[in-house]
């Protein structure tokens, strides 16, 4: 009986001037490209990519910056990942990495506005690349010498955004010890990005339409305006014009900001997009921790290219962080890749869902605020006294909680309902994790025995 012959090892890749697209990216290229097929040949002293097939002995392909060069040892079917890593490494610093064409129509128009002064307005979901955007326009432009100052609306206190975009003088307000230029004015000569505009309060609004027409702001506390010399950008996840239609943005102010308005689009959308963006974020990485490059198996780019992206590129991001502190390999596998997984809450129960006396909610409520105020408190006379009753009152009110739940009704939970999720978590209401119930479906909180799912808050 004859055994059968053994497997012949797979063919090494072949030379790069045939991978698909690389003639392309290699006429563009400011570096030297080097293919050779035995890995101690002669290197140049000045910048270049090196290429060469990975040790037929241990197909796995790697790669590692060494200063100014890239050098790319490549397995088998790993041809396309290398040509991406060769484009993100060649690319001019500070463009957004892409390949789809709506994405190179959009990077187009956001360099013909560059080369003008025209305020410029960035709509898109959270984690489509709005603030990489602005940032490209603000390279590409005549100002490009100067800061790009970047506010985000949303996070800071009403009270104190007046005072953070246009400067104050010193005394103006409670603890204004000394004056301040504002972003404005910190922006000079440059770009300001405006980033979650649409959360401006109205009141706001209007004084930053003035600082737009008259090109000048006046400091809180002062008597005099300054002149200002920006190009404002602003960007936003909501649609600006419907909040102009339901009364929230100012139609004036909006007019002002969208000269040019931008869109970009969810990472679903751009599936061609996915290992651009994939291979441009593990080359930066590689670059910031001084380590070897990351590569993607043809599998783990299959699964990307797979995924609907509820997060877009921030989603992206993190699976690749987290991605390469699972992987114990140089390379990330299908297996490697852990997605975020964010439970949807379900309807609760068609009996929570029917009407219910009055005396029924409000006994409800106080139920809850007991259980707070016991787990709360270091012992039963002080939760009796954060109450405002006496600890006998409240001695009464627990035995009739512990009749009722003996008689199988129980209070619904604060905060909602949430599902577990496949792993054993649930994302809860605050958009933490919760772990779901073990054992016979109860978990005890603050001595209240729950159905497994509903989450406490």
């Amino acid at each position: 009986m004859s055994s059968s012959a053994p497997a012949s090892p797979p063919a090494p890749p072949a030379s790069p001037l045939w991978w698909p697209g690389l003639n392309r990216i290699a006429a563009g290229l400011s570096l030297r490209l080097i293919w050779s097929e035995h890995e101690n040949a002669e290197r140049p002293a000045t910048p270049h990519i090196y290429i060469t097939p990975a040790p037929v002995s241990a197909p796995v392909s790697a790669a590692h910056i060494q200063g100014p060069s890239l050098h790319l040892e490549v397995a088998p079917g790993d041809t396309s990942f290398a040509r991406r890593l060769i484009q993100a490494f060649a690319a001019v610093p500070g463009r957004p990495a892409a390949e789809a064409p709506a994405s190179l129509d959009l990077l187009a128009l956001a360099g013909r506005v560059a080369a003008s002064d025209v305020a410029v307005l960035i709509e898109g979901a959270t984690g489509t690349g709005k603030e990489g955007l602005a940032s490209l326009i603000h390279t590409l432009s005549h100002r490009r010498d100067k800061s790009l100052v970047a506010v985000n609306c949303a996070a800071l206190p009403e009270a104190m955004l007046e005072a953070t975009l246009f400067g104050h003088e010193r005394g103006a307000f409670t603890g204004a010890v000394a004056a301040a230029q504002g972003l404005f004015r910190a922006a000079e000569g440059g770009t300001l990005l405006l980033d979650e505009v649409a959360e401006l309060p109205l009141p706001l609004q209007a004084k930053l339409l003035r600082a737009l027409q008259e090109r000048e702001v006046l400091p809180v506390g002062a008597t005099r305006p300054q002149r200002i010399n920006v190009r404002i950008i602003a960007a936003g996840n909501r649609d600006l014009a419907a909040e102009v239609a339901a009364g929230r943005f100012r139609a004036d102010l909006y007019y002002r900001l969208a000269v040019f308005p931008l869109r970009t689009l969810p990472l679903a959308s751009r599936p061609e997009d996915i290992a651009a963006i994939a291979a441009d974020w593990l080359l930066r990485r590689a670059r910031e921790q001084a380590r070897p490059i990351t590569f993607l198996t043809p599998a783990a780019l299959a699964r990307l290219e797979s995924h609907d992206w509820p997060g877009n590129v921030r989603e992206l991001g993190n699976l690749l962080d987290r991605a390469m502190v699972l992987t114990n390999t140089p390379q990330i596998d299908e297996t490697d890749l852990h997605f975020d997984c964010i439970a949807a809450p379900v309807a609760p129960p068609a009996a929570l869902l029917a009407p219910a006396p009055l005396s029924g909610v409000v006994r409800a409520q106080e139920d809850r605020a007991i259980r707070h105020a016991i787990a709360e408190a270091p012992s039963r006379r002080a939760a009796a006294a954060r109450l405002g009753i006496s600890e006998r009152t409240l001695r009464y009110k627990l035995a009739g909680m512990a009749s009722r739940a003996a008689a199988g009704f129980a209070a619904p939970a604060a905060g909602g309902f949430a599902a577990p999720a496949a792993g054993g978590f649930a994302a809860s209401a605050a958009g933490g994790f919760a772990a779901s119930a073990a054992g016979a479906g109860l978990s005890a909180v603050a001595g209240l025995s729950v159905p497994r799912g509903v989450s406490l808050q």
